[in-house]
């Protein structure tokens, strides 16, 4: 690598996205804004009960040949997303329902018409003749004998049960305290500014149905497309164009998917559906339902000895294509303890089913859940043994000279300093201070608190991983291809989708340093089946390590090969030869990036004789030194205000302290963590999606769902530490969902840190205004009882 050290365009340059232009200008094209000549509009029926059997779906007369039922779908399979662990019991989702309905908004019919209007006016006319059945809405009850079977041929609603145990009981012994808690987060509805969306044509020509489609992952649309079609994957093409935000919520094959696809081949007509806000909230973006029954056990002094779990992830009615139902649950057993060290460990987890829409893989998948639960549960033991918060962290965080660490499930952390990232955001958020001010109270009767969060987020990590999953998907090597344009351009082509993560920039930075090409003469290609390498997607924070190193790894070999016509012309050893600037240098002269390109494709006659005869066309596959993964990091601290009168919080200030390795964007790293913490502000304080006892969705629309705004979200402070990854090609860690995971844990710790004057504690996300006074009374009442 040629590293130009005054550079200010290539790796650790806040470089300016090169994709905003288009976005501010108006200028993207996403799914909805795709029109075909003869485009038709679907609609879809949707189930208006959780659960019931099918006994007819009535097409209105004279519009039979608009509405499409299962039977319909001659040959369509449904959609399988198996897990090879032990005992995994395996769903099929049916594209369009047929036999039996398994939540709301689940599709029965796809209605076809001129425009959307006409389309819903048919679905409308159509008459459904449903048998209600009971419905499974409690998770904690879904394992009960007596509950009704999500699936009938199950003989419990348990996706998954697995059980850890490394050296619990031997642990406990000598245990001075023991602490217990129950902790539940809400099932929350992901909200990406854009929906799913999707367009389908056959094209005659390449004999192939072509999918446009809002998605993170269209290689792995495909394949499951095809599977789902009985294609070959050559007769399938998916195009993701601009994406507005996925979050997890577009890495999925989706039913509709499927099914346009279908009605494309069948009718030979364009076919759209854009996804409205109702459906999406009602059917479609369901995640993050967790119940924790958990207890730490420690030593006088704050060590920390042992924990002990059980966890239940509401996975909803069906397994989803690729990732399973067993994602999140399965996950909590091996995450759960982070990065501290203790001797014993006990954790069981169950991913039951319910009549609910499934549960889908959003931002910083079950880490959230498992931070919140590990975090307030520190705070509470601290509590009891009358230690500061940060100190009985400090005592039992892995401690960098221990790096690499392998934690007790066998986590191998790659780098970092953990204590260090402790006591900045100490000293950031100014405890002592807090402090004082709690003593001295608020003027207005408002209580002060102030919470710590610290996490770990695996991300990139790969094939040794995801195998033992035995899920449909397994990453292996990322692949990237770069190709030197005749007048010194370069593309580069790669498998994974950028849906605002600023992929366009940070790669084209990447080749900047490898190469010396310009950022803006840097294109990047993604998002089509047809032109790309294959690729797992985007998911788990991978694209920087994975699709990066890849991009790295092309742009040395095409360097390499640059450098031997450089030398050529300029009469100099290709190994003295500098790329920078547009240029490649030796002692004696340079010349043009572009005219080296000129040569290759114009002027032949000009090259030397043992040139390389694959070209300026590079296609390079790469993996990390180790594939369990980057372990990047944070600590979240906040100062919050609550109102005993009301229940109300108000985040008072917020300090991030995270370690993503070397950064090769830093303001794409804090946009990413800012995107983050703002959601993370929402699962910790606003948004729920409740269902009644049918399983009915109560809140439909954005006026009951609440996200939060500008007024809720503060201006969040970020301190940067980079300790490299030693397994990464430029040390990046993966960063993109870490900053969703900290703030529940830090809010209710502060919350809970306001309130434990009165007795009050909060266990259940969010932390409402109506659950703050529900503590309150209770505290009230207990300390009444006290007395009697």
């Amino acid at each position: 690598m040629d590293r130009n050290v005054a550079q200010a365009e290539g790796i650790g340059s806040s470089h300016p996205r090169l994709e905003d232009d288009r976005y501010l200008r108006g200028r993207g094209r996403f799914v909805a804004d795709i029109r075909m000549p003869g485009m038709l509009d679907v609609a879809f029926v949707r189930s208006p009960l959780a659960h019931a059997r099918i006994r007819g779906v009535a097409k209105p007369p004279g519009q039979e040949d608009a509405v499409f039922v299962m039977s319909d779908l001659v040959g369509v399979k449904g959609i399988r997303a198996d897990s090879g662990l032990p005992g995994f019991r395996s769903s099929i989702q049916p594209v369009l329902a047929y036999e039996k309905v398994r939540h709301v908004g689940e599709p029965l019919a796809a209605c076809v018409a001129n425009t959307r209007a006409e389309a819903e006016d048919i679905a409308e006319a159509v008459t459904l003749d449903l048998d209600e059945l009971p419905a499974v809405v409690e998770m904690t009850r879904a394992r009960s004998p007596d509950a009704p079977l999500v699936h009938d041929h199950w003989p419990e609603n348990v996706f998954l049960e697995t059980a850890v145990d490394i050296g619990f009981e031997a642990a406990i012994k000598d245990a001075a305290v023991c602490v217990k808690r129950t902790f539940r987060t809400a099932r929350q509805s992901m909200a990406p500014m854009e929906g799913r969306g999707v367009v389908a044509y056959w094209d005659n020509q390449a004999q192939q149905v072509v999918l446009y489609t809002a998605t993170q992952v269209p290689h792995i649309v495909r394949t499951g497309l095809a599977e789902c079609l009985g294609l070959e994957q050559g007769m399938v093409r998916i195009v993701a164009p601009d994406v507005g935000g996925g979050f997890g919520y577009k890495g999925l094959l989706l039913c509709e998917e499927v099914v346009l696809a279908y009605l494309a081949m069948k009718l030979k007509r364009p076919l759209r559906w854009i996804e409205d806000r109702y459906e999406h909230l009602t059917g479609n973006a369901n995640c993050r339902e967790h119940h924790y029954e958990i207890a730490g056990y420690a030593a006088a002094d704050g060590t920390l000895l042992a924990v002990d779990c059980d966890a239940i992830v509401d996975s909803g009615a069906y397994s989803l294509y690729p990732f399973s139902a067993c994602l999140e649950a399965a996950q909590v057993a091996s995450i759960l303890p982070g990065p501290y060290q203790f001797a014993g460990y006990r954790c069981r987890t169950w991913s039951v089913a319910s009549n609910k829409p499934p549960i889908l893989p959003f931002r910083g998948v079950a880490r959230s859940g498992v931070c919140y639960a590990m975090e307030v549960l520190l705070d509470a033991v601290a509590r009891e043994l009358k230690l500061p918060p940060d100190e009985i962290r400090r005592k039992n965080l892995v401690r960098p000279e221990q790096m690499p660490f392998v934690n007790i499930t066998n986590k191998i952390f790659d780098s970092g300093d953990y204590i260090e990232c402790l006591d900045r955001a100490v000293a950031a958020i100014d405890l002592p201070a807090v402090r004082r001010r709690q003593a001295a109270g608020e003027p207005d009767g408002r209580r002060i608190g102030v919470g710590l969060s610290i996490y770990c987020e695996q991300g990139a990590h790969g094939t040794s991983v995801y195998a033992g999953w035995g899920i449909p998907m397994v990453p292996g090597f990322e692949q990237a291809t770069a190709r030197l344009t005749p007048d010194g351009g370069l593309e580069l082509r790669v498998g994974v989708q950028s849906h605002g993560q600023g992929l366009e920039t940070t790669l084209a930075q990447i080749a900047n340093e490898m190469l010396g090409i310009a950022p803006h003469r840097v294109k990047v290609v993604h998002g089509d089946t047809a032109l790309t390498p294959y690729s797992t997607g985007t998911w788990g924070s991978r694209c920087i390590v994975m699709a990066g190193g890849a991009v790295a790894a092309a742009c040395e070999t095409l360097a390499g090969r640059l450098r031997k016509i450089a030398g050529h012309l300029l009469q100099a050893d290709p190994q003295t030869i500098q790329l920078s600037g547009g240029m490649a240098r030796s002692s004696g002269g340079e010349v043009a990036i572009a005219d080296i390109g000129k040569v290759w494709y114009l002027r032949p006659q000009d090259l030397p004789a043992d040139v390389d005869p694959a070209g300026l066309e590079v296609t390079q596959g790469y993996k990390p030194q180790r594939d369990s993964g980057t372990f990047s990091y944070a600590c979240h601290a906040v100062t919050v205000a609550v109102d005993t009168e009301t229940g109300g919080v108000e985040i008072l200030d917020y300090k991030i302290v995270e370690d993503g390795g070397v950064l090769i964007n830093p303001m794409v790293v804090e946009g990413q963590v800012y995107g983050g913490t703002a959601q993370g502000i929402g699962t910790a304080l606003f948004e729920e999606m409740p269902f009644d006892e049918r399983g009915q969705p109560l809140a439909a629309t954005f006026a009951d769902y609440y996200l939060p705004g500008a007024p809720e979200v503060p201006a969040a402070a970020i301190d940067h530490m980079e300790t490299p990854s030693p397994i990464t090609r430029f040390g990046q860690k993966g960063i993109g969902e870490g900053g969703a995971i900290g703030p529940p844990a830090a809010i209710a710790n502060a919350i809970n840190d306001a309130l434990a004057g009165l007795g009050a504690e909060l266990d259940v996300l969010p932390m409402t205004p109506t659950r703050v006074l529900e503590k309150l009374a209770q505290a009230r009442t207990a300390k009444l009882e006290s007395f009697a």
